[in-house]
């Protein structure tokens, strides 16, 4: 499976917009109805997303997920998962431009459904059910109703707009210049409320020919599969793990006197099957567990798996590694954060950048340095951990003589004596030997063994 980051990234933009005006109501229906299933980290995410879109208008302005990682004081991976439980659930429809070295994204909110149909969808209803129990469900759903009308002791004397308006002879030439006055161009459209249509299903894991195949004309008509049918038995497949085999014996059941499926009986008939196999316990919501990594056929190499945690490390937990687990500092942070903010570099690239900046300046994260370099890569268009790592080894000479000639400005009266520390990956010539500045040799596996302590933490 793909990181997070290999999707998005902290300096790629995104708008938000809505499908429609959202009120207080709909604030109200997320909170009750949506929170329990989605829990308080998308929730959150979707309130902030709201918020951004100013009352009574639908777009946002621009911005990027450093923001949004700030003001929910999450990081990505978190922001991600937290975005795809909205967009499972229904809330959110996602949209990705990709450009040069860049991504642009529009989150669009999706209304809740209203009530009426949340507690009748069949599926989101009967996991809310089994999340908050019997007695709270019930008195949620008193909440969100309230008295009908008594129309059966009252007349409706309302008057029609005929009885009350009287129209002039000049209506006709008007109505053409009002219409065409009322036109919106392309890229224009009037706000408005929008309308939920529930979360998003595929049919992907059912095999509706299977169960067609097993019906005959005259035992269900096919007119009888009507899209709300037909989504009404993905939502059942889904919920009861019913197999088409199965839905078919469910279906026989629901057909009406008229030989449609009633919808309804339908969803009665999957409950009964349902607790038939299992008991009374209904189904629970959970995430999709994420896949387990196969076992290689063969063990990875020191640097292979180097380049594994690179690729799949955020730089702060790297930062923090190289600390022994110790929180990296705001100024560390800070610098790091400039560097992605202005390079735009991805993240495998920085976590290259930070451990070799690192260990060639005796462990501290130098800016100056740090941006030469990020500035080098990122006019080289560097992508990879294993692109950074290649460069750098062809570089380092370069480097060599960046880092030098700092030093030299800083410390002219004393000649430098150092040991030219290297990360893991890297390789300056095949005997394994490398030339300090003073031209004199000296053992490198010897250094790259005082490393490993050092670089231990990258390895788990």
């Amino acid at each position: 499976m793909k990181n997070h980051w290999n999707e998005i990234q902290p300096v790629d933009h995104y708008t938000v917009c809505t499908n429609g005006l959202l009120q207080e109501f709909e604030r109200k229906i997320i909170t009750f109805l949506y929170q329990p299933l989605i829990g308080p980290v998308s929730y959150s995410l979707y309130m902030s997303l709201w918020g951004e879109v100013e009352e009574s208008r639908l777009w946002s302005a621009p911005s990027n997920h450093y923001h949004l990682m700030n003001i929910l004081s999450m990081n990505l991976q978190e922001i991600h998962e937290a975005r795809m439980k909205l967009e499972g659930i229904g809330l959110l429809k996602t949209y990705a431009k990709k450009g040069e070295g860049e991504r642009s994204f529009i989150y669009e909110l999706q209304p809740p459904l209203l009530p009426n149909d949340f507690f009748t969808d069949g599926m989101l209803n009967v996991y809310l059910f089994r999340k908050i129990g019997r007695s709270h469900y019930l008195r949620l759903k008193e909440s969100f109703t309230d008295r009908g009308m008594e129309s059966d002791s009252f007349t409706n004397v309302t008057r029609s707009f005929q009885d009350v308006f009287s129209s002039e002879n000049s209506i006709d030439f008007l109505r053409h210049e009002a219409n065409d006055g009322s036109l919106t161009n392309e890229e224009k459209a009037y706000i408005g409320y929008g309308k939920n249509e529930g979360p998003p299903m595929d049919d992907i894991d059912f095999d509706f020919s299977l169960l067609l195949n097993g019906l005959s004309e005259s035992m269900v008509p096919r007119r009888a599969f009507t899209p709300v049918v037909k989504e009404t038995i993905l939502k059942l497949s889904y919920l009861y793990g019913i197999g088409p085999l199965q839905m078919k014996n469910i279906l026989l059941g629901s057909l009406d006197s008229d030989e449609a499926i009633d919808v309804e009986q339908l969803r009665k008939s999957a409950r009964d099957w349902y607790q038939l196999q299992t008991g009374d316990e209904l189904p629970d919501l959970t995430p999709k567990a994420r896949p387990v990594k196969k076992e290689a056929s063969k063990p990875l190499s020191r640097e292979e798996e180097l380049l594994e945690y690179l690729e799949s490390t955020s730089p702060k937990d790297v930062l923090a590694d190289i600390s022994n687990g110790s929180a990296a500092s705001n100024s560390d942070l800070q610098v790091v954060e400039e560097i992605i903010m202005t390079q735009k570099l991805p993240l495998p690239v920085i976590n290259v950048l930070i451990q070799y900046v690192l260990l060639k300046t005796d462990m501290k994260l130098t800016k100056g340095y740090m941006e030469k370099i990020a500035s080098h890569w990122a006019r080289k268009k560097v992508s990879t951990a294993g692109e950074a790592m290649e460069l750098a080894k062809n570089e380092h000479k370069q480097y060599m003589e960046w880092a030098s000639g700092k030093n030299e400005k800083r410390t002219t009266r004393r000649k430098p004596i150092r040991t030219e520390k290297l990360p893991d990956w890297f390789q300056e010539d095949e005997k394994g030997e490398a030339k300090s500045q003073n031209g004199e040799t000296y053992d490198l596996e010897a250094e790259k063994r005082k490393l490993e302590e050092e670089l231990k933490n990258f390895r788990k």
